[in-house]
């Protein structure tokens, strides 16, 4: 699932969690509205929230209607106002796009038929620019997605399937371990994927909000997949932003990386195990998968590191890691010495670290939050008969509420740390400003957002 960044986005639960993780440094904060969503329910908005009062469901079940207010972000085009004045435009909006269309070898009969009836889906401009009072920590999400009853269910998906995983690990060199991790966190394999139609969700956001001109390709694409014959309507249906099947693909991803492994003519990545394990596949091959390669190992930072060098920029050889302490547990050897990884500490100095090698780097184009692709991969790990984490994760530290994370930054940039608009999310600007803090003070440069730091930097 490309998850919700510039240029690509694949927005499913298990995207939403990780994005918005303070950890995360990459992932930008939006719900889904499917994939995992039923099993995320309360993650933002539990009894203790102070989120604003949601939309309550109908009398009777059905959609939460649109709450009628502006966007979270700001965004001109997300104002209550410019989202109603698009909606009333909406039908003219769709028949404009029937040039492009046609110059997509989309015939004008299907054009008509797929479009004919569609309505807007106001409720999905609340899901685009939610933004949620409360976070998870890194640990408790990975506690969510990699667990018993999920691993077994990926044995069995492994078994079912081998067949399948097999001719696809000869033809791609693609791990099958990670293929299985990616359809049960995305979907928990096939159950849980989002039943809002790729056509409504693609159509109103090409329409309405501030992603007009992205999602007019993944509308137009999605109009291409059905003109081809490859899914049918009631197949594409997914998440709010259009991401559809069990391992989440945009429109425009089924279009670069979908394939007919079954040689039966169609695409099928919903119904088709074969195509949708073979698609996963070649998605992750063309974003440069390296065959055989782990995507990267837990490791002891020893005390007194220099967390300065726990950069996404800064790689080093695995000899040269070693040379400054770092090791993995037990005191197991790297296997191949000369390759290159960079060190992520996504609880700081009081949790574990990893040295992630470059399929780690893939998985995150798949999805650019780095607590989804260290999700993936452990749970690949654990698939293939791997062990839990070795290391505790600092399960004493609350993570911040959205004022506070708010307030962190204000004070950073009031120290001169922080250069960005204080918005709340933390990326990798927020983390490099943390750090430089912290080094200001002597304590342990991690970058990790703790009460303590915010604490410490009120009395300053």
């Amino acid at each position: 699932m490309k998850g919700l960044m510039e240029p690509s986005m694949r927005v499913t639960a298990a995207a939403m969690v990780a994005a918005v993780l303070l950890v995360s440094g990459a992932g930008n904060a939006q719900s889904s509205g499917g994939g995992l969503s039923d099993l995320f329910g309360n993650i933002f908005s539990g009894p203790n929230s102070t989120s604003p009062a949601q939309p309550q469901p109908p009398p009777g079940g059905g959609a939460l209607p649109w709450s009628g207010e502006d966007g979270a972000s700001g965004h001109p085009l997300m104002t209550a106002s410019a989202i109603r004045q698009a909606a009333a435009n909406f039908d003219n909006c769709v028949a404009s796009m029937w040039p492009d269309a046609a110059r997509r070898n989309i015939s004008q009969e299907n054009f008509q038929r797929f479009t004919a009836g569609l309505q807007p889906d106001l409720r999905i401009m609340d899901l685009m620019d939610s933004q949620p009072e409360f976070t998870k920590s890194i640990w408790d999400y990975l506690d969510i997605l990699v667990n018993d009853d999920r691993l077994a269910k990926g044995r069995e998906i492994l078994k079912q399937y081998k067949a399948e995983f097999d001719a696809t690990e000869k033809t791609y060199g693609v791990d099958r371990y990670t293929i299985a991790a990616i359809w049960g966190i995305e979907s928990n394999y096939s159950t849980q994927m989002g039943d809002r139609s790729v056509l409504q969700s693609t159509a109103t956001l090409a329409c309405i909000g501030r992603r007009q001109n992205y999602f007019r390709d993944e509308f137009l694409s999605a109009l291409e997949i059905l003109n081809r014959g490859d899914l049918k309507p009631e197949q594409m249906r997914g998440s709010w932003a259009g991401a559809f099947g069990p391992t989440q693909f945009m429109p425009t991803a089924f279009k670069r990386y979908a394939v007919d492994a079954d040689g039966d003519g169609r695409r099928d990545v919903v119904d088709d195990p074969a195509d949708l394990i073979a698609s996963t596949a070649n998605n992750l091959r063309k974003d440069g998968w390296q065959t055989g390669q782990t995507w990267g190992y837990e490791v002891v930072v020893p005390k007194g590191f220099n967390y300065m060098q726990a950069d996404r920029a800064k790689t080093m050889t695995m000899t040269q890691w070693e040379h400054l302490g770092v090791t993995r547990p037990g005191g197991q050897p790297f296997p191949h010495p000369a390759d290159k990884a960079y060190l992520l500490a996504p609880a700081g100095a009081e949790g574990p670290g990893f040295l992630m090698l470059q399929n780690f780097g893939v998985i995150m184009k798949y999805n650019p939050a780095e607590a989804y692709a260290l999700a993936i991969g452990h749970f690949a790990d654990r698939l293939r008969g791997g062990s839990p984490f070795v290391q505790p994760w600092p399960r004493q530290e609350r993570e911040l509420s959205r004022a506070e994370r708010l307030e962190l930054q204000q004070l950073l940039a009031e120290r001169g740390f922080y250069r960005g608009i204080p918005d709340g999310q933390f990326g990798g600007e927020t983390r490099a400003a943390l750090r430089s803090f912290q080094a200001s003070i002597g304590a342990p440069a991690d970058g990790f957002a703790s009460s303590d730091v915010l604490e410490r930097l009120r009395r300053r």
